[in-house]
């Protein structure tokens, strides 16, 4: 287990000679698209990983031409028609918005995705075995029937460190294609668990905060967060008006914590990009990416803001201690 004390505001080859392979490599283009503002430290950090461990699979050979577009569909179809003109033989990119329109507009361009939600059931592959369709990728969670188990252990640890109060609130952006997933897994794990579920659909920025606002004026109300480009992009308008607020929130990603929001239960992200970089070096090789089996998290990480909890006047108990992986303080 992983125990890391952040500071506040911080964020195969096909046996080729290695001349020949690194001769090969020369004009090798990875496109990585990141629907992130620039500048996004968390995000950066997880695609300096990709491009660390890509160096090492390949020998340094690799040319990365990166777009950040934001949660903005104009830009990331500009970003990609950018990718194309520039020739690049593979695109990373994660997001359950993104993966479609990589599809639709470029299908003849491998693509290797991070973090996306039910890839088979949103319609993105054919199957987590042989996924077709020039795609691959990594999975957010596992799956468990129709529903994740992830949003189950999430309500949980929520639970613990903010017992007491039965309506639970599950905030999404409906324009998400796995948003339908969320909900119907977060209705079914809150009702077997003896919750009141209910929802927040969001878009905007304004929506965010009318709906925070509303959650509020109810005592006992705590939210859960899935993994969502708009939510992640509005992550610290979450995360202060939260904690002014006086709401807790479990989130699905560990940036939501670095920036100060309460709790998060997430895949372990930057080793999911490390991996990545193994499947874009066998597309590179030769291999079909439709043919690399779509694969699932290694590990999931807790993260518990300390200076938040007290801010919320929450004790967290030393179970949730034990288990926790990185505490922000």
């Amino acid at each position: 287990m992983r125990r890391r004390t952040f500071l506040v505001g911080i964020g195969v080859g096909l046996g080729w000679p290695l001349v020949a392979r690194a001769q090969q490599r020369r004009s090798d283009r990875v496109g990585i698209l990141m629907p992130y503002q620039p500048g996004d430290v968390v995000i950066q950090g997880r695609v300096d990983a990709f491009k660390e461990k890509l160096a090492e699979e390949i020998s340094g050979t690799a040319k990365f031409v990166e777009q950040w577009t934001g949660d903005d569909p104009t830009a990331i179809r500009r970003g990609l028609a950018q990718m194309v003109a520039d020739g690049v033989d593979v695109i990373l990119t994660t997001g359950s918005r993104v993966v479609p329109a990589v599809q639709a507009s470029f299908p003849g361009t491998p693509l290797v995705f991070v973090g996306t939600s039910d890839p088979v059931g949103q319609g993105f592959v054919d199957s987590l075995a042989r996924p077709g369709r020039k795609t691959t990728g990594f999975s957010q969670f596992e799956f468990d029937q129709d529903r994740s188990p992830l949003m189950g252990k999430l309500i949980e640890l929520l639970g613990q460190i903010a017992p007491g109060g039965s309506r639970l609130v599950l905030m999404f952006n409906p324009a998400n294609p796995a948003a339908a997933f969320h909900r119907k897994s977060f209705e079914t794990t809150a009702t077997t668990m003896g919750m009141e579920p209910r929802t927040a659909p969001v878009r905007t920025a304004a929506e965010i905060e009318a709906a925070l606002r509303e959650a509020a004026m109810k005592v006992g109300t705590r939210l859960v967060l899935p993994s969502d480009l708009t939510l992640l992009n509005h992550r610290r308008l979450i995360v202060n008006l939260a904690r002014d607020l006086g709401l807790p929130i479990g989130f699905s990603d560990e940036s939501f914590v670095i920036e100060g929001g309460l709790l998060s239960y997430a895949p372990d992200r930057k080793d999911m990009f490390r991996r990545a970089a193994a499947y874009v070096e066998r597309i590179l090789s030769g291999e079909d990416a439709g043919s690399l089996p779509i694969q699932q998290p290694n590990s999931y990480i807790l993260t518990i803001n300390m200076t938040t909890a007290r801010a919320l006047r929450l004790d967290v108990p030393a179970s949730l201690l034990v288990q926790a992986d990185e505490l922000v303080d």
